[in-house]
């Protein structure tokens, strides 16, 4: 940290420089440290703040050298004072609170930070916070933490039946309305269950962004979701958005972290209590991480973990509600995807169909991604006919899905279509693509 007698990190008037947000915004750190030196604060200091060697610095500033590891991101804009959501990550701990809502306060600071793509929950107080605060009341109750939670509910149930893009606005302006409850909620039972709620609105909100494929934002929300489950110590919740974030890396193509992730997951679940439903599901996590790197030791070794785990369930478990989810087709449908990573085919067809034809038809995003994942296993064994027919029939379900997840595998599928780009299905299916997707 600072030390008293040093000159302050970074000026307003520099983190608010167009070169100084360019840099921030793409994590270049040679920028930074660079404009951060042209300001007075030199390689000596900036390594000394941010916990890193001289040498290192100089490597940075040269541009030998990036830094890429979240937690040395975290060290720089700790060190610097660089707020969180200039380098995309959740309110660092030293910033100021948010200002309180003031009832002649126009909305226009939410808006211009949705458009500049911040996360909300960083973003001084608007009228929407005052709207809110005025329907529900000061005083907490049993009764306004079921309301919560129930409204949670009927957004994971409305995001798998029309994706979330359009759900993000009210789910954001819940989570800043939560946030502040709990600024104003005294210690003891309320409290910490506004901050599990919290930290689901949170996840909710960077899984919308990560199936708008929006990876940055994304990382933000899950980054924050982990910091309000470890404020309660609900280590199961942070290894459910450990096993997110393991997720989303597979779609960055980082498969090791992929991997670390997956395991801190299970390391977090397993040493805190973690049900054999959550192990299960957190097993399978491992296997998609494992199969993106093409090991297929690991993967099968993963799968058959979470198969072993899911026999042990009970149902005196007391599973978190947030894993409900993973159900018996759904074990399938993944165990037919993992295997379908691998490339094996044979074994993750029949198992995907069979998922499929079991699975709620209200998951509508759900059954175009699975429905997908059957196209290319059939493409793989040269069911090209059939391929396009189930590939037509996960378009159809896309439509009406706001799914930017969704929409790039369909366009994977066209990519791996090319080799068979003469027969009239693959022709068929390409045309309704392209006047899908226009």
């Amino acid at each position: 940290m600072p030390q008293s007698n040093e000159p302050p990190a970074l000026s307003v008037e520099l983190l608010s420089h167009p070169e100084m947000l360019a840099a921030c915004r793409a994590r270049d750190f040679s920028k930074v440290f660079a404009l951060a030196k042209r300001a007075g604060i030199y390689p000596s200091l900036i390594a000394r703040r941010c916990d890193l060697t001289p040498s290192r610095v100089g490597e940075v500033i040269s541009g030998s050298r990036q830094l890429r590891d979240m937690a040395i991101v975290e060290r720089v804009a700790d060190g610097l004072r660089i707020p969180g959501h200039m380098l995309g990550l959740a309110r660092r701990a030293w910033e100021a609170p948010p200002t309180p809502a003031h009832p002649t306060r126009q909305a226009t600071g939410l808006l211009a930070a949705q458009a500049l793509g911040e996360p909300v929950s960083a973003v001084p107080g608007t009228d929407l916070d005052s709207i809110l605060a005025v329907a529900t009341g000061s005083k907490l109750s049993p009764a306004t933490l079921r309301a919560l939670h129930s409204s949670i509910e009927d957004y994971w149930r409305r995001d798998d039946e029309h994706g979330g893009e359009v759900l993000r606005p009210a789910v954001v302006g819940q989570l800043r309305f939560v946030v502040s409850l709990i600024k104003d909620a005294a210690q003891g039972t309320h409290r910490h269950s506004l901050y599990a709620i919290a930290a689901e609105l949170a996840r909710l909100t960077g899984w919308t962004y990560f199936d708008a494929r929006q990876y940055s934002q994304a990382r933000t929300y899950f980054t924050e979701a982990l910091q309000l489950a470890k404020a309660i110590d609900d280590r199961q919740f942070m290894a459910n958005v450990l096993s997110c974030m393991s997720l989303q890396a597979t779609y960055e193509d980082r498969p090791s972290d992929a991997v670390a992730l997956s395991a801190a997951a299970q390391d977090t679940a397993r040493d805190h209590g973690g049900t054999p439903r959550v192990m299960s599901m957190l097993s399978m996590r491992e296997a998609f991480a494992h199969a993106s790197m093409n090991n297929r030791t690991s993967a099968h070794a993963a799968i058959a973990e979470s198969h072993r785990q899911f026999e042990r369930i009970s149902t005196e478990d007391p599973d978190p509600p947030w894993v409900a989810y993973f159900d018996e087709p759904k074990l399938i449908v993944d165990t037919g995807i993992a295997h379908g990573r691998l490339g094996e085919a044979d074994i993750a067809e029949p198992l995907i169909s069979d998922a499929l034809r079991r699975e709620d038809s209200r998951n509508q995003r759900g059954r175009a991604f699975h429905s997908f994942w059957l196209a290319t296993t059939q493409l793989q064994r040269g069911k090209v006919d059939q391929a396009c027919h189930t590939a037509t029939a996960a378009l159809e379900t896309a439509t009406a899905v706001g799914s930017e997840r969704v929409k790039g595998h369909l366009r994977d599928f066209q990519y791996q279509l090319a080799p068979y780009g003469g027969q009239p299905t693959a022709v068929a299916f390409e045309a309704r693509l392209r006047a899908a997707l226009l």
